[in-house]
């Protein structure tokens, strides 16, 4: 028997569900083994939920989070009974594996390595109840049931209809419009809301213009040091052209020069030879 490599905190996928609204679980895979583990998540329903990440490596007697999002729901299904699944999958890889190292293949079963497996089931909660509708649920019951009361005691005369007309001002149906106020209220707090976040949004709009001109600003100075990078070059190259022509006319003038030495030179020398072959020669002929 191959020891588990994977431990997974908590065992099962638990959300929150309200209509029309997103919900979250987290879930931690411990690695119980000495060696490098690379892991990747599945699903049942892949649109309608979203892992991050679903692949990963997970280091020796070390821990990985991954967090689910269930995308919002319009309705909730029959008695909350979800079906969806989650298949874990981890193996064995070398030390220095990184993620963009994995691939399918390294999960194959056909591929002789050892490939350990977990499922996870969702499970979906409904929310509280809220305590404020509670209680008016409650006092419209206990209204109802005073109605009842009170339809038992009466007599079909003509008294009854006046003392109906009595009972529209009772401190019972005060207390009900007291609800209603309270429920009004809430309801134009709601609306109230709505220009708030209609000026979050024109902020939002406001900082994304800005940011917008910014950049803009920044591009044109980009463009404006581009151009004076290119003008240095230009000159570094003008300078480098000039130095190399200044560095050949010196050439030649040294050139020039030392031809012109030369010429100076050779009449002297020939005059100074012909004076001493001169006096040679005289010697030997007038001893």
């Amino acid at each position: 028997m191959t020891p588990d490599l994977i431990q997974i905190l908590p065992s099962q996928l638990t959300f929150l569900f309200e209509s029309k609204k997103q919900s979250s679980c987290l879930i931690q895979l411990r690695n119980k083994d000495d060696q490098y583990l690379a892991f990747k998540i599945k699903t049942t329903s892949p649109k309608k939920y979203c892992v991050r990440p679903n692949i990963g490596i997970i280091k020796p007697k070390d821990a990985c989070d991954f967090t689910v999002t269930m995308q919002a729901q319009k309705t909730a299904p029959p008695d909350l009974n979800c079906k969806d699944k989650f298949l874990i999958q981890c193996t064995i890889v070398p030390f220095g594996t990184t993620e963009d190292d994995i691939t399918s293949d390294m999960f194959a079963k056909d591929s002789g390595k050892y490939i350990e497996e977990k499922k996870l089931r969702v499970v979906l909660i409904a929310p509280p109840s809220s305590p404020v509708l509670f209680q008016v649920n409650e006092d419209a019951n206990q209204d109802s049931s005073k109605e009842i009361h009170a339809q038992k005691d009466w007599v079909p005369t003509l008294r009854v209809s006046e003392e109906v007309k009595d009972f529209k001002t009772t401190p019972d149906m005060e207390e009900d419009r007291t609800d209603e106020v309270i429920v009004d209220r809430r309801v134009e707090n709601v609306r109230g809301m709505e220009p708030s976040k209609d000026a979050v949004q024109l902020s939002l709009a406001k900082d994304f213009e800005e940011l917008k001109s910014r950049l803009g600003i920044m591009d044109s100075k980009l463009s404006e040091a581009k151009v004076n990078i290119m003008k240095l070059t230009e000159e570094r190259r003008t300078n480098t052209e000039e130095k190399d022509l200044l560095k050949k006319e010196m050439e030649v003038l040294k050139r020039k020069m030392n031809a012109k030495r030369v010429e100076d030179g050779f009449p002297l020398l020939f005059v100074c030879m012909v004076a001493l072959v001169s006096m040679v020669a005289g010697y030997y002929i007038h001893p």
